[in-house]
């Protein structure tokens, strides 16, 4: 399981969840609009994947506005894996030279 692909399929999740959220704010307008919801599961092999589901229960622009900033948390987490392994694989490098 490497650190990178793991923290890449994050980031992929976390796009397709905010993706997912805009779809409902822009339709907001419409009545009763119902946008897709994103379902993340893991992988046996690390990270996660997703599935876009229509959801006739979201809650509407308050969900999708929570699901947004959520998905908003989750790619700064993700990156900042992404930078730590970076930089520790530098040092890393640094320190066999």
């Amino acid at each position: 399981m490497s650190v990178s692909t793991t923290a890449s399929s994050g980031l992929q999740a976390a796009q397709r969840q905010l993706d997912a959220a805009a779809s409902v704010i822009a339709r907001q307008p419409l009545a009763e609009a119902a946008g897709p919801r994103v379902e993340q599961a893991d992988r046996a092999t690390g990270g996660v994947s997703t599935s876009l589901r229509s959801d006739a229960s979201a809650s509407g622009l308050e969900g999708a506005l929570v699901d947004a900033r959520a998905a908003t948390y989750a790619f700064q987490a993700n990156l900042k894996v992404l930078r730590t392994q970076d930089a520790l694989l530098g040092t890393l490098l640094d320190v066999r030279a």
